[in-house]
């Protein structure tokens, strides 16, 4: 039998051929490359004493977000059906009335088309301006609204939907925290991207989790006006505080404390031990109550996370509306069921909260629009001390 033997020029070459290129390397590759474009969002304060204006998003966030109020730390039990249907609609978990909401249900494409422009201004702003040069409050003010900016549009675009977490938006293959939802200096970023990459990173203080909304009732609340260079810290120090303190912030069972999916993705960054370094971050903002849970409890876990949308109708469409009356009289308005009995579940927490001393503001009582016109509040409401 014959062999035959490559001569050595043509061995050489043949082992200084490029190699196939595997699925992982070019993921592994396209990852770095993109890490390596986002490290320019790096804050470098320069001195910098500009300001940026977010008029419009506090005029749109009071148009469209309702409060709730804080946790009386009571868990609700399942509401019963619409009487003469076994279908239950809207919302029935025992945090439904944790967290502020967004009124996706009323709002009409002429309410989120400005919206839509809105986030394209603020993509532009981000690529003209050196953000990174800015006061770092202004900075962190910057990527928390345009993060909450791009949730609150993609999910109002995409509405109904009933968790936004696991909702494949806009034909990709891509849940809505991993979607790339805005370009900035030509780098597109997910709302993952903003948290985990450009402000987990570059800001110490863990209460920069509680700015960011998910579109969720189980991530921190989404507050009644946009976050500034002047007021970032105050408006953090609110939501801390209301999350901490509330059931789907911090709970127990048994030996365990249990606290929220967002420590665990911030844990990284803030929190890697998951112990007594998640204990003395929430003591900081802990209430009697939970300061006593952290006390006692020596275990902790991750609790069950509620991912219902944060909104009056649960994500649905219902098919039954009744009548709005005002002083027995038809106000011309319209109203679902389940968004009824949520508003009604509501004003009972209230009225709780009142009586404890604990409310702080005017109760204010949302008047669904008729078909020709847009979610109104009947009362306006207070600027609270607690920004909730």
């Amino acid at each position: 039998m014959m062999t035959r033997t490559l001569p050595l020029l043509a061995l050489a070459a043949a082992l200084a051929m490029p190699q196939p290129v595997t699925a992982q390397a070019a993921d592994d590759a396209a990852a770095s490359s993109e890490t390596a474009a986002i490290v320019q969002f790096t804050p470098r304060p320069s001195g910098d004493a500009s300001r940026m204006d977010y008029g419009f998003l506090d005029q749109a966030l009071e148009f469209m977000v309702l409060r709730m109020g804080i946790s009386t730390r009571e868990g609700l039990g399942r509401p019963e059906p619409t009487i003469g249907s076994r279908q239950l609609y809207g919302h029935d978990s025992r945090y439904r009335l944790e967290g502020n909401r967004v009124v996706y249900s009323f709002l009409k494409d002429d309410a989120i088309e400005p919206l839509t422009d809105y986030l394209r201004e603020l993509e532009s702003l981000g690529s003209e301006v050196d953000i990174t040069s800015l006061s770092r409050n202004e900075q962190l003010a910057y990527w928390t609204n345009l993060h909450n900016v791009a949730v609150i549009e993609a999910i109002a675009r995409n509405y109904p939907l009933k968790s936004p977490s696991r909702m494949m938006l806009d034909g990709e293959r891509v849940v809505l925290d991993d979607l790339k939802l805005v370009t900035v200096a030509g780098i597109p970023l997910s709302p993952r991207d903003i948290r985990t990459r450009i402000v987990y990173p570059n800001w110490s203080d863990a209460k920069v989790i509680y700015g960011f909304t998910r579109g969720e009732i189980g991530g921190p609340s989404i507050q009644r006006r946009a976050y500034t260079g002047d007021n970032v810290d105050e408006v953090l120090e609110n939501s801390a505080r209301e999350f901490v303190n509330s059931l789907r912030g911090v709970e127990s069972y048994g030996k365990k404390l249990q606290v929220s999916k967002i420590y665990a993705e911030a844990a990284p960054f803030y929190f890697p031990q998951m112990g007594d370094d998640l204990r003395d971050h929430l003591r900081l903002y802990a209430g009697e109550e939970v300061m006593g849970l952290i006390d006692r409890k020596p275990e902790i876990a991750v609790n069950q996370y509620e991912d219902r949308v944060a909104d009056l109708a649960g994500g649905e469409r219902e098919p039954i509306y009744q009548q709005i009356e005002v002083d027995g009289k038809p106000a011309g308005s319209t109203i679902t069921p389940s968004i009824a009995r949520l508003l009604n579940e509501r004003l009972e927490k209230m009225e709780k909260l009142r009586r404890r001393g604990e409310l702080r503001g005017r109760v204010i009582v949302l008047t669904p629009p008729s078909a020709e016109e847009q979610p109104a509040e009947t009362e306006s409401e207070a600027e609270s001390s607690e920004g909730n």
